[in-house]
């Protein structure tokens, strides 16, 4: 089946809803999603948005787009930090003229509340810039943005896959989807595509990250022969439940809770003196860890290192149910603890995707770090390299990012479609992603697709963790590689079309063994330790060496790099205390 829209968006959390928000004003416009939309991940962030509103303290974007520049540890690209900082504040009233439920001040304003690396005054002492609507910020932003969606006529393929990406050179002609429900191939014609398919932390065994968070459009750009921008900086949120990896906000840190060891210390002294639990989140997990590595941590009942106890017991019951409600069903549904009454057992979980598909401040895709861009092709959200965040995202960032660039990436489709013809279309569309599914089916007897995706998730975590070191990478790469051929093997065992789960999984498995293995590749080429990416052998930060920006290309089943230069405009690199 063919269908055709000026413009289509893969991908249904905030960045791709905005985008379609926009982009529907002056262009037919179609959003794909694997999921039910307002099941996309944005869903799960629970802290705030940052603006700098200055409604509760004192602030100023300039001090915002300063700390998302420092806390990236000064690889963030400058220019794209002042948009990203100057822009949030209109951002966060828009999104309260739709009808967001933001929390409130006595006096009627949008309250706000501290986060981790959120400072005045370039660095002096914290500041309450994060906007919230109590714990669930993120599903809020789903469900604003999607009833708007609904009311400007964006026509919804719910439960569609992707499976390929149409191009001729560098133009970009549409796409070709599974639709979960039927087993069909779909081809979508368009001027324009929009990539919003979120991040790809299913690759650890520890992560807060959805089921579906399997990377599936920076995996199938990277296959086509577009780079992929600083893979190595991966995120290790400091608060996830211990053993399961859920996501316990930063916003218990904001409101005033605690990190303590075994010995009810208050640790975060010894390591950031001036901002304590609310330091960026790589300075939290790699204190985390080394009170475990000290033995500080708290023996668990699992085999799954040690952890420590985040205390918000005397924040009292009343201040947990009005601001943290979810973070408090959480630990009774999945702990048997109460929060106002206990402190709650977490250690890191693999959080966010710094790197991804790298694009301009207007969402257009890269081609290589010269300048040279795709047409017709976009990317926007956690899947794509702005770069907004550099090396290390600071919290609340996430959910401004999508607001900001995704609404950019829209309005700047809406333009280009307007000035443009469709791609002529090839009598015979690419068959790659068919051929894909095809040989799955032929496939006998192969290898079981569950054991390749544990040991996958057992080597990233263990070896290119919060820590990492030359032996350690070096055998991941040498697994993932042996992983990759056996996947190459693998059989479907459930040939039915309809709802076949075993293809959708085999699928997002092959996507998440590429971006492993680029992962892993980029993270060891990289020699120094900087923001979340902290190497034993190289423990200091090299300006004169590792100020750039990675790009991987995979070519013949094989990961090159090239360099691309930090934007610095303003804020020259110093060192990063807190």
């Amino acid at each position: 089946m063919i269908h055709e829209y000026e413009a289509v968006i893969i991908g249904s959390g905030g960045a791709g809803l905005y985008a379609a928000l926009e982009a529907s004003k002056k262009a037919k416009t179609a959003v794909l999603s694997k999921l039910y939309p307002i099941r996309s991940h944005t869903g799960a962030a629970q802290g705030g948005i940052s603006a700098a509103l200055g409604n509760v303290e004192e602030d100023k974007p300039e001090w915002h787009a300063f700390d998302t520049v420092k806390g990236g540890d000064y690889l963030v690209d400058q220019n794209a930090a002042n948009i990203l900082a100057e822009t949030s504040v209109q951002a966060v009233y828009d999104l309260e003229n739709r009808g967001l439920p933001f929390n409130r001040t006595p006096e009627g304003l949008i309250d706000q509340r501290r986060f981790g690396g959120h400072t005045r005054n370039f660095g002096q002492a914290p500041v309450r810039r994060a906007c919230y609507a109590a714990d669930r910020t993120g599903h809020m932003i789903l469900q604003t943005l999607y009833q708007q969606c609904i009311k400007n006529n964006v026509s919804f393929f719910d439960e569609f896959h992707i499976v390929d990406v149409i191009l001729d050179q560098k133009k970009c002609g549409g796409i070709i989807a599974l639709e979960l429900a039927t087993g069909d191939i779909h081809i979508f014609k368009s001027k324009a595509v929009l990539f919003a398919t979120g991040g790809f932390g299913r690759m650890f065994s520890i992560t807060s990250n959805a089921y579906a968070n399997t990377g599936d459009g920076p995996a199938l750009l990277l296959r086509k022969g577009v780079p992929l921008e600083d893979l190595e900086f991966f995120q290790f949120h400091p608060t996830g439940i211990y053993g399961m990896g859920i996501l316990i906000t930063e916003g218990v840190r904001g409101e005033g809770g605690i990190l303590r060891n075994q010995d009810g210390e208050r640790f975060m002294e010894q390591y950031a003196p001036k901002l304590l639990d609310l330091a960026p989140r790589d300075m939290i997990a790699r204190a985390i860890m080394n009170q475990i590595s000290k033995g500080k941590g708290i023996k668990g009942d699992q085999s799954i290192y040690d952890y420590v106890h985040l205390d918000a017991t005397h924040l009292g019951a009343e201040v947990i149910e009005e601001k943290l409600p979810e973070i408090s069903d959480f630990s009774k549904t999945y702990l048997g603890i109460d929060p106002a009454k206990k402190p709650i057992p977490v250690q890191p979980t693999a959080h966010y995707a710094m790197g991804g598909i790298p694009t301009d401040e207007n969402g257009r895709v890269a081609a290589d770090g010269k300048g040279s861009f795709y047409e017709g092709l976009y990317a926007a959200g956690e899947c794509a390299c702005v770069s907004v965040h550099g090396a290390n995202r600071l919290g609340t960032n996430s959910l401004v990012d999508l607001i900001v660039f995704g609404k950019r990436a829209g309005v700047e489709m809406a333009k280009f479609v307007h000035g443009s013809h469709f791609l002529r279309f090839p009598k015979h569309p690419p068959k790659s992603g068919k051929a894909l599914i095809e040989k799955l089916k032929e496939n006998r007897n192969g290898p079981q697709p569950e054991k390749i995706r544990s040991q996958l998730q057992k080597y990233m975590t263990e070896k290119v963790g919060v820590y990492r070191g030359e032996e350690d990478m070096q055998k991941a790469l040498t697994v993932i590689n042996h992983l990759r051929e056996e996947y190459k093997k693998v059989s479907l065992q459930d040939t039915n079309k309809p709802f076949n789960t075993h293809l959708l999984e085999l699928l997002e498995l092959g996507n998440l063994l590429d971006l492993a293995y680029a992962t892993a590749f980029c993270a060891l080429d990289r020699k120094e330790t900087r923001g979340a990416h902290a190497r034993n052998d190289y423990p200091e930060r090299d300006d004169k060496n590792w100020l750039k920006h990675t790009l991987a290309w995979l070519k013949d089943d094989r990961v090159s790099v090239s360099a691309k230069p930090v934007d610095i405009v303003k804020w020259k690199p110093k060192p990063r205390k807190y």
